[in-house]
Formats: structure tokens, C-alpha cells, sequence
């Protein structure tokens, strides 16, 4: 079925049992959040708040809650777009199989988008303070629009075909805004809007925003893809939606979606900046208040019968991972033609998408020898780090194929052990420092600001990996509970961190690198701590050691690579660092980290209440 609108969507929802009516009074200040927690984990339903608490209009989440969902969806449209990428991949694909690739050029036809003089968004209009005020997690600045789809325009080359929609998020409400008047624009580092704010600017020209909500949930999908930069998301969102999106053509004014629910119309104000945030965020802690730009608001549209969705994020996994899995099936296939020698790529969701990268390689360079050390590989890896928002990587760890054919990316607890038991690591780390990295993760010294590791291992295993905690080990004092993680991974108890190694000394107290150090210090790599590749200081070694997933969670994200590594006889020969001995991440949370999420414990009360048989929530989870 292909939808024309979100109403439309969710009664096709509600017909096949996979959505749900909430006809109780939710407030969307944290309620309707735990509550789309709750139902996400459970693998609920799609949700319809139909009395929500101080707004006129329904909220709808959980819209993409599961894989089944998702598929469900675009059942009409998945497979033509999927046959699109494989044409891009081999055009050649059509003359070996014509019948399969016959209806290519009706889907590709839809990529087209086109200006229509009307549409249902315009029907009518409100105000920002009327719209619903989503506050997902307690210390957030305000209300929030979760599922934005925000369009702008290269300055230089105004029209679709250089348009860019991006899913970057926007505050309605707090801190500094004129009520009605401004809102706050967010964007990370590496997003095409900064790009052509950056051409507004230079040519002095007003940088016109227009922010959708709703509409089809293709236009959703298309704005979160990364697609290269000039490949419009409109075209990507009309192939999935099996028809083209309509644009209402404006005088003097940016385009406007014709079936979105709502659009929010204004122009950036030169050269003002206001406190964005703080924002409960997708790697699991608020990413806190910073200037960002603001948007004067000219307009604000909605149809009739129009639904408010939203989506919340969190610590992974939330509704967003679902985005991600989308993603990487349509995109995936395309790696291998973007990087040549890579075979797969894959960010994991659990670590919070951008600090971890995992990939496998090849070695091609000399055939005819065996290949003792990563060569191509680091080629590999330099690519992978500069194309497009990979680039945000912060910790990448490539593998050879030609090691283990069946290496797959998604067993993650075999891929460390793979890597594990051959990366050595007084030449296998491969440091870059004083970088960017992404703009949500707050283990480096600064807002974008940070460091990079690649580790690349090549060749037959060369280590055996412990799996049990000899009653020999000795820890410095300070440091307690050793607790094993995986086969070659052990944590332990660290002494809390009292001042980031970047922050000087102010009563002689000791910074997070003085701590790591000392543990190092203790210990030679004859000592049985070594069958440990790797040792893991945190807060709580049980809770880390309980899953895989934590074990990801707060390993990749409070570690800064350049500051919280370091190592059993560590050395630098040449500026390049390695370690002799059991490799050592700093995992504590730190002073300068943003505050891990948690919900209000009265709000959790009158949830779970609401959840006890014969209650409105009943049987959602």
C-alpha cells in the first residue's frame, strides 16, 4: 500500500492489529515518553495518543517499533527500491534480468519530485505554544520535535534537485526563545544544512528554513538516510513511497511539502546564537546546552485531522535502532563500489552508533606472501574514517576477510574475539588525536572535539584469550572487583574520577590519566593480568560484565581514545604508541561527561499504575 498520508498510515495500522488507541489523558511532558520506552522494549504496538494533555492534536509513536512493522510499512515499495540500489550498483543487472528490473524506470520515475500549487498542509494554521510540547527525558530545556524533517536549499542552485532534508532535531519551547517567535535549530558536526548555512552566509543572503512533521513515513526514512551530498532525499522518499513528493512552489519562500501534517516556516537570524538543550540524547546521556542557530518562526501550517508522530531516544536499544537497521539493508550492498577492498561495514547501535565502527577488509596488495601485519587494511581505514558521516567514528575496528570467511560483523562477541586473539598491540593501534568526533559524545575535551583509534589485525591467532580470574591477580590499591567481561576482557573497580586529565591540578589531587598510569605501573607483562587483552576500569564491573551490551554502552562511549588508553609497559617508538602488555581503557564516567538519562521516579509511579490490570495501559507491556 502506498500511503499519501500519516492518517491514512495509521489507520492501515490500526486495521492490522499493529497499532494501538490510548483514549486516556497522557501528558507529553514524560509521559507519553515512558510510556514509548516501555511499549518499544516490549515489542508493542504502534501507539495513538488521542487526549493529550494541553494540545488539540494526537501524537502517534512507535511507528517503526519493529523489524515486522518497518517491513509492514513500505510491504509495496521496499523490494523496487532495493533493486534500484542494485542497478546503481551493476547497470548491467537489467539486461541479464530483465523481468526482475522491469518496473525500474515506473520507481525510478517517482524519484522525481514535482511542485503542485496546493496541498492538505496548508489548510490551516497555529501556533508554536499549540503544538504538542514532547519533553522526552526530565532535565530536557524544553519541548522537543523528535521527528523533524527540515529542508533547506543550496543558496547557489535554489530548486529540489539541490535541496537537502535532514532529520536534525528542533527545541520548541525554554530556555531563551520568544514564545511563538523562535525556535532552536540543532545540527551536528558533517550535515549538509551546515553546509548550505555556511553559502547563506557568505553571500549574505537570509538561509530559509522550513521544518515538516508528519506526512508518509517514507519522507521519515528519506531524512535520516545519508545520502551523498547534491542526492536529493526527495527523490529517495518518492521512490519508497511509490509516488512522487509533491512540493507547494512559494513566492519568495522555500517549498513546502504538500502531505506533510504540519510545517513550521522561518528564517535563521543572522548572526544570533541562543542555549539549545539540554536533550536527553541517542548514545544514552543528555547532550547539554550549547548556542545554536535560531529560527524566526513567519508561519506555522497543519491539515485537517492532522497527528503530531515522535519517537524518543535513548540508551540504544530505542525506536532509532530501527532507522538504523533500515539503513544499513538498503545501503550496505553500495559499500564495497563508496570503498574499494571493504566488504562490509557496520555501526553499532548498542555503543551508540557513531563511537564504535566495526568492519571487515581485505589484504591484496602481495598474493604470493602471507601477510604478517595490516597493510591495506589501514588504506581501508582511512577511507572508511573519510567518507561521509563514517567519518564521525571514534573507535574502528577492521578485520581481514581472508582470516575467517564467515567473520560476521553482527556477531559481535566473535568479532572482539577475532580480533582479540591477533591484534598486536605494539603496532596494531593506530592513534589519531585532535580531531572531530561527534558532536553528541562528550568523552572528549570539547564540543566536536576528540580523538580517534584504529585497530587493524591481520594473520593466524596469536593469543589465547582468559576466561577465568587467577587467584594470583594483585590489584594496586584503589582498584578492586575484577570481573570477566568476555573471553579476554576483564574489569575492574576504579577509584572515582575526580578531574579530566585536560583540567590543571588545583589542591594536588590526581587527574583520570595519573590514575590509569598508576594501575599500568604496577604491573610488567610477565604478570598473569596479561592473559587479559584487554582491561576495562569502570564504576561497576557487575553491571558491565552482565552483558554484551553494557559492555559496549559504557566502554565506547566515556572513552576518549588519546586520554583513557593506556597500557602494560607502554612505549612510543617513532610517535607511534603500543603497549607490551593488557591493553587499558579508562571507562569511568568523568567529570566533564554529560549526565547519564533516567526518568522521573514520579512519573515511572503513575505509569506503572496505569499499567495494572483494568487500567488504560494494560497489556502494552
Amino acid at each position: 500500500m502506498n500511503y499519501t498520508s500519516l492518517h491514512q498510515c495509521v489507520h492501515d495500522l490500526e486495521r492490522h492489529k499493529h497499532l494501538v488507541r490510548i483514549d486516556a489523558p497522557i501528558d507529553a511532558n514524560l509521559e507519553a515518553a515512558a510510556i514509548q520506552r516501555r511499549v518499544f522494549a516490549a515489542g508493542g504496538p504502534a501507539l495513538l495518543f488521542t487526549n493529550v494533555v494541553g494540545t488539540e492534536f494526537p501524537m502517534a509513536s512507535n511507528l517503526f517499533g519493529s523489524w515486522e512493522r518497518c517491513q509492514f510499512l513500505f510491504r509495496s515499495t521496499y523490494a523496487a527500491v532495493e533493486r534500484l540500489v542494485q542497478l546503481k550498483i551493476d547497470p548491467t543487472s537489467a539486461l541479464r534480468s530483465p523481468l526482475k528490473y522491469a518496473t525500474a524506470p515506473f520507481s525510478a520515475l517517482n524519484m522525481l519530485p514535482r511542485y503542485v500549487g496546493d496541498g492538505p498542509v496548508v489548510a490551516h494554521e497555529t501556533t508554536i505554544s499549540k503544538l504538542p510540547q514532547l519533553v522526552s527525558w526530565p532535565r530536557d530545556g524544553g519541548g522537543f520535535v523528535t521527528l523533524p524533517q527540515v529542508y533547506t536549499e543550496d543558496p547557489r542552485h535554489p530548486g529540489l534537485k539541490r535541496s537537502n532534508l535532514g532529520m536534525y532535531r528542533i527545541q520548541l519551547t525554554g530556555n531563551d526563545y520568544v514564545p511563538d517567535e523562535e525556535i532552536g535549530l540543532h545540527y551536528q558536526i558533517h550535515r549538509s544544512i551546515g553546509v548550505h548555512q555556511r553559502l547563506a552566509m557568505e553571500r549574505g543572503e537570509p538561509f530559509r528554513v522550513n521544518i515538516f512533521v508528519g506526512g508518509p513515513p517514507a519522507m521519515n526514512l528519506a531524512a535520516v538516510m545519508p545520502l551523498p551530498e547534491g542526492m536529493s532525499e526527495l527523490g529517495f522518499a518518492g521512490a519508497l513511497a511509490g509516488r512522487r513528493t509533491r512540493m507547494i512552489r512559494r513566492a519568495g519562500g522555500l517549498p513546502i511539502y504538500a502531505d506533510a501534517d504540519f510545517a513550521i516556516v522561518g528564517t535563521v537570524i543572522p548572526g544570533e546564537l541562543k542555549p539549545e538543550g539540554p536533550f536527553g540524547d541517542h548514545l544514552g546521556y543528555y547532550s547539554l546546552a550549547h548556542p545554536f542557530p535560531v529560527l524566526k518562526v513567519e508561519k506555522v501550517y497543519h491539515r485537517r485531522n492532522a497527528i503530531w508522530p515522535f519517537t524518543v531516544v535513548g540508551r540504544p536499544p530505542q525506536e532509532d535502532t530501527m532507522f538504523g537497521r533500515l539503513i544499513h539493508e538498503l545501503t550496505g550492498p553500495i559499500i564495497p563500489t563508496v570503498l574499494p577492498g571493504i566488504k562490509e561495514v557496520h555501526a553499532v547501535d548498542a555503543a551508540g552508533v557513531h563511537p564504535l565502527l566495526l568492519a571487515i577488509g581485505s589484504e591484496r596488495y602481495m598474493p604470493f606472501r602471507e601477510v604478517e601485519r595490516p597493510q591495506e587494511l589501514l588504506t581501508q581505514a582511512c577511507a572508511i574514517l573519510g567518507q561521509g558521516q563514517l567519518s564521525l567514528a571514534k573507535f574502528l575496528w577492521i578485520a581481514a576477510e581472508q582470516d575467517d570467511a564467515k567473520l560476521d560483523l553482527h556477531d559481535i562477541a566473535k568479532f572482539f574475539t577475532h580480533m582479540l586473539r591477533r591484534a598486536d598491540w605494539t603496532r596494531d593501534l593506530h592513534f589519531l588525536t585532535e580531531t572531530t568526533i561527534d558532536t553528541l559524545d562528550y568523552s572528549g575535551s570539547d564540543l566536536n572535539a576528540g580523538s580517534k583509534l584504529i585497530v587493524a589485525a591481520v594473520g593466524r591467532p596469536m593469543f589465547d584469550l582468559a576466561t577465568e580470574v587467577l587467584s594470583s591477580l594483585r590489584l594496586p590499591d584503589g582498584f578492586s572487583d575484577p570481573r570477566i567481561v568476555m573471553p579476554g576482557v576483564l574489569a575492574v573497580r576504579g577509584p572515582k574520577c575526580r578531574r579530566p586529565s585536560f583540567e590543571p591540578s588545583t589542591s594536588g589531587d590526581s587527574d583520570t590519566t595519573e590514575d590509569l598510569r598508576r594501575f599500568c605501573n604496577s604491573f610488567t607483562a610477565a604478570d598473569s593480568i596479561n592473559q587479559f587483552r584487554m582491561v576495562l576500569v569502570v564504576d561497576d564491573p557487575q553491571f558491565v560484565s552482565e552483558s554484551l551490551g553494557n559492555f559496549l554502552w559504557v566502554t565506547f562511549t566515556r572513552t576518549n581514545p588519546a586520554a583513557d588508553i593506556d597500557g602494560v609497559e607502554a612505549f612510543t617508538h617513532q610517535k607511534h604508541w603500543g603497549c607490551r602488555g593488557a591493553l587499558v581503557l579508562d571507562a569511568r564516567i568523568k567529570p566533564h561527561h554529560a549526565p547519564v538519562l533516567e526518568e522521573d521516579p514520579e512519573v515511572t509511579k503513575r505509569i506503572e499504575a496505569m499499567a495494572v490490570i483494568g487500567g488504560p495501559l494494560a497489556g502494552l507491556w
